[in-house]
């Protein structure tokens, strides 16, 4: 089958389109013919090496497609069945079939789009795990480090749904964004300290970081409870600093959650580009550049939506 992916760990110089066996299903497996799949910075990573050496792989960690065929022990799925979830190992997700991890699977409404189904079980996924690991109450005020991403969309409007004040830092691009989900926006660079404080003079409560490097290590001195500092973004630094990751919950409850969230037009993952397969490359690169606002999603030849 036809997939796109990277043959070398290295730079966008190595990604290809590739000839691959289509996957066989094992143990609480899912194979989906696929019709839409998301495109996140954990791609890029991978191909350069980021989680560790890696010949050749398929892309794409989240997919939306129809079910045709069940691995050993899946009994909450049949065939037929409309489904976004997560890829396991090295099977990605941008081609024309692949498997999905059935822990990490949920069906998919019929008014919610493919396109937008596949951008939840990363993005919006880690943001929603971000909100449960730290337990802040309505009326907590929460800084977003990098609001105007992938993850940073979701979780602004998921913490504003809590009843918890937002304060997002983004680049001017994308200020209004961030404003429209309604968090305060705060631009980067120098000074923001001082800027977050007049945007927030009752103080931070916590602090989820999706920028790393120095711009984590500026904000973290908000906090005296470095309990409340997480990052996705810089796991060695965040540790340093007394800080965590997100622990990943990767559950179909979770992903009921969020599709219903969805529903009741209290999550938007904002998906503000759509393209083909064969512009895979192209919808990485634009990833990778930081200059998406919003999800960009990948969509099958035969399931491109009408103009």
């Amino acid at each position: 089958m036809r997939a796109y992916g990277f043959t070398a760990v290295g730079g966008p110089e190595n990604e290809a389109f590739l000839e691959v066996p289509v996957p066989e299903p094992g143990p609480g497996e899912l194979r989906v013919r696929v019709r839409a799949a998301g495109v996140n910075p954990g791609d890029w990573r991978l191909r350069e090496g980021s989680y560790g050496t890696v010949g050749s792989a398929v892309l794409g960690r989240e997919v939306a497609g129809t079910v045709v065929a069940l691995g050993p022990g899946v009994d909450a799925f049949a065939e037929g069945d409309e489904v976004f979830g997560g890829c396991p190992g090295m099977v990605g997700g941008w081609a024309e079939e692949a498997l999905v991890t059935a822990s990490f699977a949920a069906h998919r409404p019929e008014g919610v789009p493919p396109e937008v189904a596949a951008a939840l079980p990363v993005a919006a996924g880690t943001a929603y795990d971000a909100l449960e690991d730290l337990k802040l109450t309505p009326g907590s005020t929460l800084l977003v480090n990098g609001a105007g991403g992938g993850v940073g969309v979701p979780v602004v409007q998921l913490a504003r749904a809590r009843g918890i004040r937002v304060v997002g830092t983004a680049s001017p691009a994308k200020r209004d964004l961030v404003a429209g989900l309604g968090a305060t926006p705060v631009a980067y660079g120098e000074g923001v300290l001082d800027r977050i404080r007049e945007a927030a003079p009752q103080g931070i409560d916590a602090v989820f970081d999706l920028v790393g490097g120095e711009a984590l290590r500026t904000v973290a001195t908000l906090l005296t409870d470095r309990t409340m500092l997480l990052s996705v973004a810089d796991k060695p630094l965040v540790k340093e600093l007394g800080g965590r990751d997100v622990e990943r919950d990767r559950s179909t409850a979770v992903l009921t959650a969020l599709v219903r969230l969805v529903e009741e037009g209290a999550l938007d993952p904002h998906v503000t580009r759509v393209l083909p397969l064969d512009e895979a490359g192209a919808a990485l690169a634009e990833v990778e550049a930081g200059h998406a606002q919003g999800k960009v999603v990948l969509v099958m030849p035969t399931a491109v939506p009408p103009a």
